[in-house]
């Protein structure tokens, strides 16, 4: 899942209003900012497969610690307690700390069964909505749209910039979304690694439209 975590983070601003949207994306999105990391470090392993599910050529081989359920639960946790320490908002932190757990049960509606449930473990789980691409559309989808509707009532534009920068969000990662399920598959891992990388941006997108929007709650 990728549109779908972002739709989580925006909708999440209703949950905690003083919270940045960049934050928000930070949380929502944290297992796939470090799993790239781990992929470039030889900590992980992705095996390039076209044709393995209907909407994604990645065979997730291993990956306990960006994405087992046990190390996601800590992931949240520290999270969670790093924010509150900084930000001394318990309500941010404990929606920030969801949010980062959110992505775990989210990717396990479309993932094949390779999420683990903890480092070593052999049981392996997923329920596999990318072998219909339709079905993957409407859920994804639906999350997203559900999230920025949410994001639209909470807030509202300060200026131009507040305005426009998020609809052009919108637009890009809708682009983006498209082109990696229609688009040919990543020529190798380091490639993968490195395109994954480049998520950071929206992070730093998410905190400069965050200041040009005032929470309405």
């Amino acid at each position: 899942m990728f549109i779908g975590h972002f739709g989580a983070g925006f909708g999440a601003k209703a949950a905690a209003p003083k919270t940045s949207l960049g934050t928000l994306f930070l949380a929502s999105q944290f297992i796939d900012l470090l799993w790239p990391s781990l992929l470039l470090m030889g900590a992980e392993r992705v095996r390039i497969a076209p044709g393995i599910t209907r909407v994604t050529p990645l065979d997730f081989e291993y990956y306990p610690i960006s994405h087992s359920l046990l190390a996601v639960t800590g992931w949240a946790l520290l999270f969670a307690l790093v924010y509150q320490v900084i930000t001394r908002y318990p309500r941010g932190a404990i929606v920030a700390g969801l949010l980062v757990m959110s992505h775990w049960f989210l990717d396990l509606i479309v993932h094949r069964p390779d999420l683990p449930l903890s480092p070593g473990s052999t049981i392996k789980v997923g329920l596999d909505l990318w072998s219909s691409l339709p079905g993957t559309l409407v859920v994804e989808l639906f999350v997203f749209a559900v999230g920025v509707a949410i994001y639209l009532r909470q807030t509202k534009a300060m200026d131009r910039t507040g305005k426009w920068s998020l609809w052009l969000l919108i637009g890009f990662l809708l682009v983006i979304y498209l082109g990696n399920l229609f688009g040919p598959p990543p020529p190798n891992v380091s490639a993968l690694a490195w395109v994954g990388q480049s998520q950071w941006l929206f992070i730093l997108w998410g905190y400069w439209i965050d200041r040009h929007r005032r929470p309405l709650a």
